[in-house]
């Protein structure tokens, strides 16, 4: 059984079929993955230097990435030669074609003119039986056609031996091949991406007719598992402490385990000082009343404003919120199981709840050359290596919009379901520069009048995160007839399925003005009001 943390894990590709896609460090690699879990059929992606023979399992069909390289240069990444000996489908995506290309026949050269943005893509049909009669099927149904998106500068030079012209576009005399016997298929363009139209049907092609991958992973066919995992993993007296927040991933996080084991959970809610407005409150509501979860709330905001005076680098301030999470846990939990000492409750609490999610354990894997460590994220990156609780994640294999999926199937009423994200570190990473006391009620005001406004105006489920940040450099204003240098506050709201990528929501200037008049007028040390507009990529979602 894998484990993290030396902890068994939730293993899906042991139970369902899953195609594997191996990641060259394109900004649309996770977009794939994504895609085939859309169709039901279970995905995960690993990076490209995965060793085949490291795997305990065998995917029904694999995916390589697009990436950034070249195959032909030195330092370029190229995948365990084991691919070609599963003898089960494969798909090259841009960088993946030419990487299977390169196997082949390395056949592979910078091309004279690239090729960026739309392009239309001429399908060639191989019809009849025998000999190359499956290589139809990649693109079957399709049509004639298609508007596809490229993004590259090499391309092929000639085809590879035993290998068939599939698709071509204007630049590319190659964009789509497929080897006449095996079911290696590669295409230049980027079918993940919704500026390929067809793009998903593609894959489908893929993953269901050539792998035969059965479309069977669903939230339903999840959460039994899931529990059955818990139940097992924990035992029949295992006691697990969870973190909850009051956001959508710790409370379906929570709500699961307590399916799972009731009142063994201890639920517990620390106010590090860097909630949103009134957050503590609601939190403690909605979990207790609401949902029937045993409670602890923790107030340790003077602990962690005490530890994060004078620290200003974002890194920092994310360790130290993190060990002294992790620390404020075991303190809890140890509290927890001397009052329970004599009930039919006493035992040691040896398990520690997080709700990690995919999109979490994608950025901070860290290997060498295609994908990079964006962060330290508070889930996986950052946490003490003498920590004394046993870590669960119920929810690692998910991304966000399957977790409201499987929120909504608990029960879960549709207000918490959709509840814009909260970072684990809390305002500590929109609050730029020191984080102090009155820095922290600048910031809940702000964010409070901003979140208020966009409900108001009904555009809060269009939104998939939005938040009010501030910025501590002085910027100068006139309020009251006289001259004032004051912080600015910057606003934030994006438009995303998956978290990994997202757009800007494009506000009304109106509502802009209404937002910001609010904010200079409502909240002191405020002169300056700005919305900002960088996409992720290049900007991440978060400020810091």
């Amino acid at each position: 059984m894998a484990t993290h943390g030396g902890v068994p894990v939730n293993e899906p590709h042991k139970i369902f079929d899953t195609i594997l896609v191996l990641d060259f460090g394109s900004q649309y690699s996770h977009l794939i993955t994504r895609r085939l879990r859309e169709l039901n059929v279970y995905s995960e992606m690993l990076p490209c230097t995965q060793k085949i023979a490291e795997l305990s399992w065998k995917p029904k069909g694999i995916i390589l990435s697009g990436g950034p390289y070249s195959v032909y240069a030195e330092d370029a990444p190229h995948v365990d030669n084991a691919v070609f000996d599963l003898e089960i489908p494969l798909l090259g995506i841009c960088y993946g074609l030419q990487e299977i290309a390169w196997h082949f026949g390395k056949n592979v050269l910078a091309g004279e003119k690239r090729e960026y943005g739309r392009a239309t893509l001429k399908v060639e049909r191989r019809s009849g039986s025998g000999k190359g009669s499956h290589v139809d099927h990649l693109l079957r149904g399709l049509g004639d056609d298609i508007e596809v998106w490229m993004s590259h500068g090499d391309k092929l030079s000639h085809l590879p031996g035993s290998f068939l012209t599939i698709a071509t576009t204007s630049n590319a005399p190659y964009a789509g091949i497929a080897h006449e016997t095996k079911q290696y298929f590669g295409v230049q363009f980027h079918p993940e991406v919704t500026h390929t139209p067809r793009g998903t049907q593609l894959l489908k092609n893929f993953a269901v007719t050539v792998c035969q991958a059965k479309q069977n992973w669903t939230m339903y066919q999840f959460v039994d598992k899931e529990i059955t995992r818990i139940r097992a993993l924990v035992g029949e007296k295992g006691q697990v402490i969870g973190a909850v927040s009051g956001g959508v991933d710790s409370t379906v996080a929570a709500k699961l385990m307590h399916e799972a084991i009731g009142d063994r959970f201890h639920a517990v809610l620390v106010d590090n000082g860097l909630l949103r407005l009134h957050e503590a409150n609601m939190a403690r509501d909605m979990l207790t009343k609401g949902l029937g979860i045993n409670l602890t709330v923790v107030d340790a905001s003077g602990r962690f404003l005490g530890l994060l005076e004078g620290v200003t680098e974002p890194e920092t301030k994310r360790k130290i919120i993190g060990n002294t999470f992790i620390e404020v846990f075991q303190e809890t939990a140890r509290k927890i199981a001397d009052d329970a000492a004599g009930s039919p409750r006493a035992g040691d609490i040896e398990w520690l709840l997080q709700g990690t999610l995919y999109p979490d354990v994608i950025e901070s894997i860290s290997f060498r050359g295609p994908s990079a460590t964006i962060k330290t994220h508070h889930n996986v990156g950052g946490l003490p290596a003498a920590m004394h609780l046993k870590l669960i994640e119920p929810l690692r294999e998910l991304f966000k919009d399957e977790v409201r999926l499987l929120g909504t199937n608990l029960g879960l009423p549709e207000e918490m379901v959709w509840r814009h994200p909260f970072p684990g570190p809390g305002l500590a990473i929109r609050i730029l520069g020191e984080v102090t006391s009155s820095q922290v009620k600048i910031a809940q005001k702000a964010d409070h009048i901003f979140i208020e406004e966009i409900r108001a105006a009904g555009l809060y489920r269009q939104i998939s995160q939005a938040f009010a940040a501030l910025f501590p450099d002085k910027v100068v204003g006139v309020m009251g007839d006289k001259r004032v240098h004051e912080q600015s506050i910057v606003l934030r709201a994006v438009v995303t399925t998956d978290f990994m990528t997202a757009d800007i929501f494009p506000f009304e200037t109106k509502f802009l003005q209404k937002v910001s008049n609010r904010i200079v007028n409502e909240v002191d040390g405020v002169c300056r009001v700005s919305y900002e507009y960088t996409s992720k990529p290049p900007a991440t979602i978060e400020m810091e």
